[in-house]
């Protein structure tokens, strides 16, 4: 989902730590069905992306009511997505927190051939939901990009490439980009003045000739 900038993009003194937690977890058919829901997958993005938040905070953050993201939030306590964090919560206020980083699907055939007709409809669901969230990222970025400074205006990229490959090659290409950036998370252990949160969309598909 779109960051909330702050007024001055390279310098955010008060953005919340993102927590220390495992990288990915595998979806199965049961936690992708509990996973597949517009607002659910909003929510898990915010507290994965800036950390823990309050079921009101993330209501004003995302346009909803508190009442819709506190029953979301408990359904994906349910299946494992979110936890109470004990260090933040009061008495008054429940804040939540991601469980893990990220999410992933080890076996795309699996679902696509699942005999579930539910399973299957929430693949798509998922998938295209993931297809606009990165779609709007990008035009916020288009439509905020002159707020930023001039070395940022520089270094961002919409590129787009067509190659000749097989399921194969394709693989490999994939896996070798995902190491690529992987091998760049810890460049930078420390806040550093000019630095910021980068997105990365990675879209690889075939096309057909005519």
């Amino acid at each position: 989902m779109p960051d909330k900038k702050p007024e001055n993009p390279t310098d955010d003194p008060d953005a919340p730590d993102v927590p220390d937690v495992p990288d990915v977890t595998p979806l199965d058919p049961r936690t992708l069905r509990g996973l597949a829901h517009p607002l659910r997958m909003r929510l898990l993005a915010a507290l994965r992306e800036d950390g823990p938040a309050t079921a009101s905070g993330l209501a004003a953050r995302l346009g909803e009511s508190s009442g819709a993201t506190s029953y979301h939030l408990r359904q994906l306590a349910a299946y494992g997505f979110v936890t109470d964090d004990p260090e933040r919560g009061t008495g008054r206020e429940r804040w939540w927190k991601s469980v893990h980083r990220g999410s992933r699907v080890d076996s795309m055939e699996e679902f696509l051939r699942h005999p579930d007709p539910e399973v299957r409809g929430a693949l798509t669901a998922f998938l295209y939901e993931h297809a606009a969230a990165h779609a709007e990222q990008v035009a916020t970025w288009l439509g905020t990009m002159h707020e930023w400074p001039q070395e940022w205006q520089s270094a961002w990229d919409m590129s787009d490439f067509t190659i000749r490959l097989t399921p194969e090659l394709a693989r490999e290409l994939d896996r070798r980009v995902h190491e690529l950036i992987q091998s760049y998370r810890d460049r930078l252990p420390e806040p550093t003045d000019s630095a910021a949160r980068v997105r990365i969309h990675l879209h690889a598909f075939p096309r057909r000739a005519d």
